[in-house]
């Protein structure tokens, strides 16, 4: 019998309560965090974003229960440095132009490798991972819940605004990020041997 397992990582914006503009929180949200959830709170590349993500839950009543344990400390501790605590797939007017870099090295390294494409990523996620004991049966999964992403896709749709315009599309998220490499649906694959081979081959043109 396979058993799953569930972790879910949230990136809130946050917001000035007067302009609703994104502001930096100067990482006061995830030092104070951390001192009550340890690492399940983090910074994420632009200064305007909190993250935060469960441990392994054995089910979703645990990662509910999780959630809101994690999604009411960012917000209480957003207000009491004066901020608030946003949720969407894109901010509907703030530029990214305008957004601080988190000072970290990993971050550092990503905008020097993608430039313009890394600094304009100013998106917001929910993820849910699923843990899957065999690597044989989570390819077969893979496959299959190909046909179900646009059925997904068109539920979850939450950002059509982006530098305070109406783009026209339900999900202007994932416009700003077909410009990552590495995204999008997977590919179909006959067996994990074809998976492996296909990754390994990425590394190897890595390193090239």
């Amino acid at each position: 019998m396979n058993e799953f397992t569930l972790g879910v990582e949230e990136e809130f914006m946050v917001i000035d309560p007067v302009s609703r503009e994104l502001k930096s929180h100067e990482q006061k949200i995830v030092d104070a965090a951390q001192k009550i959830h340890e690492d399940q709170v983090k910074a994420e590349m632009h200064q305007a974003v909190v993250e935060v993500g469960t441990h392994i839950c054995r089910n979703t009543q645990e990662a509910r229960k999780e959630v809101s344990k994690l999604r009411t400390t960012v917000a209480q501790l957003a207000g009491d440095i004066g901020l608030r605590i946003g949720a969407a797939g894109t901010h509907p007017f703030s530029h990214w132009q305008h957004q601080l870099i988190t000072d970290n090295p990993r971050y550092f390294e990503i905008v020097d490798e993608m430039q313009e494409a890394a600094r304009s990523n100013l998106i917001f996620g929910l993820h849910v991972h699923v843990g899957i004991q065999s690597r044989d049966m989570a390819i077969h999964i893979a496959n299959q819940v190909r046909y179900f992403l646009p059925h997904v896709y068109a539920l979850s749709t939450n950002s059509p605004f982006w530098e305070g315009r109406n783009t026209g599309f339900k999900s202007f998220r994932t416009k700003v990020f077909d410009k990552f490499p590495r995204t999008g649906i997977p590919d179909y694959f006959s067996s994990i041997e074809e998976y492996d081979r296909y990754i390994k081959l990425l590394v190897k043109n890595q390193l090239h």
